[in-house]
């Protein structure tokens, strides 16, 4: 109970700076929009520079820049409630719904074409609508693939993975290469519903349909979740081919990875820059493995973009915001540094994410987003994440 007195203490004073900050607009001859976002200091690093071009280019326009690093969701859902939401939001396909449900989120449909619609991964646009209206212009797409240490997969003498390989191969591989006594592992196991959830739907499990019921049924007795989560928490308790609990402790994948103590990873673009920095190794990425051979790699895509709230009252500004974040030029700053596979396929499909650097297979990014789904989201999907982590804590340990 006085955790959350005080969680929420935090909230409200958060809250309270927030609301000072927008009330204290500049009585200047500028036009002041509001722009929240979270984000690494990375992206907050590449993101001010676009700002400050976007005035130089829009003269009249000042963009007051709300940096929300943590708790980002409930601040911006407070500074809704309390009628001072910002003009623009950066926002992501898994809590979209719950604003664009509430009437929160202007419709962005009607400028489908001002953006170039037709240049981006259908996929992504879907998944950044609520009912077939598009509330938010797509930044990036997020999915997830297998990161390898290319080290530890020659030291233990096992061919590298390729695209076309299925669960079976993956098993294979992390088996030969794990020596536990050593604390070598040959894959990663994590319990966050992102990094597992890929596994069922290999499967063929973790439909729409799945979703929507969840609360209605036990969904994960159907045979393709199922099948699914035993294979994945078989790799720990089986066959020993992944860490369990106490062995990881308090360590990360990233870290473990790091430290050269897991072969493969299962994790998405993020972690690019900083492996870029940070690895000592020689490593690289591959599609997330099929089923079966018969079948192909499809996993699960997520989108975040930028969105403008409906009640804005600089609504104009604030499109025209939206519009140079989204361009070409911007999307290329954003993708030359590593940190994202673009929406846009134009940038994808370019030398800003095919720069030469690791990974050398980047392209497999881009084939798992052209073979993706959007993730199946309703209102109610922080809730069931949160409930899948307690009902299948006992399965995996």
């Amino acid at each position: 109970m006085l955790k959350k007195i005080i969680v929420y203490t935090c909230l409200i004073i958060g809250l309270g700076a927030l609301i000072l900050g927008t009330l204290s607009r500049k009585s200047d001859n500028f036009e002041h929009i509001q722009f929240a976002s979270w984000g690494s200091e990375s992206e907050v690093n590449i993101l001010k520079p676009i700002i400050k071009d976007f005035e130089n280019k829009n003269n009249g326009i000042k963009v007051d820049f709300m940096y929300i690093p943590q708790n980002y969701f409930q601040k911006l859902h407070l500074l809704f409630a309390s009628n001072t939401p910002p003009d623009v939001v950066f926002i992501n396909n898994l809590n979209l719904p719950v604003f664009a449900n509430a009437g929160m989120l202007e419709d962005l449909t009607p400028y489908s074409e001002d953006f170039e619609s037709d240049k981006y991964f259908p996929q992504s646009l879907k998944s950044l609508s609520w009912h077939g209206i598009l509330y938010a212009i797509p930044r990036d797409v997020s999915n997830t693939v297998v990161f390898y240490n290319k080290y530890l997969f020659k030291k233990y003498g096992v061919p590298y993975p390729q695209n076309n390989w299925d669960l079976n191969d993956l098993l294979n591989k992390a088996v030969r290469i794990s020596h536990p006594q050593n604390q070598i592992y040959g894959i990663s196991f994590d319990e966050l519903p992102l990094l597992y959830l890929p596994y069922l739907l290999a499967y063929g499990g973790w439909s729409k349909e799945d979703t929507l019921n969840y609360f209605k049924k036990d969904v994960l007795n159907k045979i393709p979740n199922k099948k699914g989560l035993q294979f994945y928490a078989n790799l720990r308790k089986k066959y020993h081919a992944a860490p369990s609990k106490s062995e990881i402790a308090s360590a990360t994948s990233a870290q473990m990875f790091l430290q050269g103590k897991i072969a493969m990873q299962v994790s998405g673009r993020w972690l690019v820059p900083k492996y870029r920095q940070e690895a000592k190794f020689d490593w690289d990425i591959v599609q997330f493995p099929s089923a079966n051979k018969s079948t192909k790699s499809k996993v699960f895509m997520d989108s975040s973009g930028w969105a403008i709230s409906k009640n804005s009252k600089h609504k104009k500004a604030a499109l025209k915001l939206i519009m140079y974040l989204s361009s070409k030029e911007s999307s290329q700053r954003f993708s030359e540094t590593g940190l994202i596979v673009p929406a846009r396929k134009d940038c994808a499909y370019s030398k800003y994410f095919f720069d030469k650097q690791m990974p050398h297979n980047s392209k497999a990014f881009l084939d798992a987003a052209q073979n993706s789904v959007p993730t199946p989201v309703t209102l109610d999907y922080p809730e069931i994440t949160d409930s899948l982590k307690s009902r299948v804590e006992h399965l995996f340990n």
